[in-house]
C-alpha cells in the first residue's frame, strides 16, 4: 500500500533538488522513495521563486525579455546548476556513440564537450524564448508557465526513479534513488500535478477556461512523455541512470513542457 511521504521525505526531496538550507537527516531507500515523490513539491518552490523574479522586472517595465531570463536563471540558481549539468553530461554520452563503460566515462569528466555545450544552448535559448512568449500573453501565463515546468520536471525525476528503472553505476545519487518509487506512486503523483496543472491553467488568462485547462494538463503530459523517450534511451545506452540522466530528463521536460504552453 502506498504511503504518505515523511517529513524525512520532503527533506530529502528539498535537501538534494535545491539550494534551500535543509538538512538531510535520512539517506536510506525510505527516505529516498518519499524524496522523490515530492520532488514535485520541490519544483513547486522553484517555480514559484523563478515566477516572483519574472513578475518583479516585469513590473518595473524591464519587459517580457529580461523577465523571461530571470524566471530561467532561477532555477539553474536554485539547483547549483546541476540539472543543466547533467543535461551537458547526458548529452556528451549519448554524443560520443561510445560504448556504454567509455560513455559513462565521459560524462564523469568534469568539462563539457562540444554535444553538451550545443544542446544547453539551444535548451537554454528554447526556455526563455517559450517564457518570454508566455509573458506576451499575460503576466499570469508567464508565472504559469514558470510553475508548471519546474513542477513538470521534477515530476520527470519522480517517474525516472520508479521501479524497474535500474542504475548505470553502483555508487552516486542516481544510484541512491533508482528504483524506489512505487509505479503506482509515480502514476499517482503524474495525476496530481497534471491536475493542478489544469486547474491553474483555466484561470491563468482572460477566456482560458476549460482551453487554458487542457492545454495546461496537455503540457504536463507531453513533457513527461518526452522525458520518458530520453529516460529510456539513456536505459538502453547506458544501462541504467544515473545523476546526470535525471538531471537530463528534467530539463527535457521542462523545455518540451514551456513549448507546449505557448503553442496555440
Amino acid at each position: 500500500m502506498l504511503r504518505t511521504p515523511s517529513p524525512d521525505g520532503l527533506r530529502f526531496a528539498f535537501g538534494t533538488l535545491t539550494v534551500f538550507p535543509v538538512k538531510v537527516t535520512r539517506w536510506d531507500r525510505e527516505a529516498a522513495r518519499g524524496g522523490m515523490l515530492c520532488a514535485p513539491l520541490a519544483g513547486l518552490a522553484i517555480g514559484t521563486a523563478a515566477a516572483a523574479a519574472g513578475l518583479l522586472l516585469l513590473f518595473l517595465g524591464a519587459g517580457s525579455l529580461l523577465a523571461a531570463v530571470a524566471t530561467a536563471a532561477v532555477p539553474a540558481a536554485l539547483t547549483r546548476g546541476l540539472h543543466l549539468d547533467g543535461l551537458a553530461d547526458t548529452a556528451d554520452g549519448l554524443g560520443s556513440g561510445k560504448p556504454a563503460g567509455d560513455a559513462l566515462r565521459i560524462m564523469k569528466q568534469s568539462d563539457i564537450g562540444p554535444f553538451g555545450v550545443l544542446v544547453l544552448v539551444f535548451v537554454l535559448l528554447a526556455q526563455v524564448a517559450a517564457l518570454a512568449r508566455a509573458y506576451d500573453g499575460s503576466w499570469a501565463r508567464g508565472a504559469l508557465a514558470a510553475v508548471v515546468s519546474a513542477a513538470a520536471a521534477r515530476l520527470a525525476l519522480t517517474l525516472a526513479a520508479r521501479a524497474g528503472v535500474p542504475a548505470a553505476r553502483p555508487e552516486g545519487l542516481g544510484a541512491a534513488v533508482a528504483g524506489v518509487v512505487p509505479a503506482g506512486g509515480a502514476l499517482a503523483a503524474t495525476a496530481v500535478v497534471t491536475a493542478a496543472g489544469a486547474a491553474a491553467g483555466a484561470f491563468a488568462g482572460p477566456g482560458d477556461g476549460p482551453y487554458g485547462a487542457l492545454r495546461t494538463a496537455l503540457a504536463v503530459l507531453c513533457a513527461v512523455a518526452v522525458a520518458e523517450l530520453l529516460l529510456r534511451h539513456c536505459v538502453r545506452r547506458f544501462g541504467g541512470v544515473t545523476g546526470d540522466v535525471f538531471g537530463g530528463v528534467a530539463e527535457t521536460a521542462a523545455t518540451t513542457s514551456l513549448v507546449v504552453l505557448v503553442l496555440g
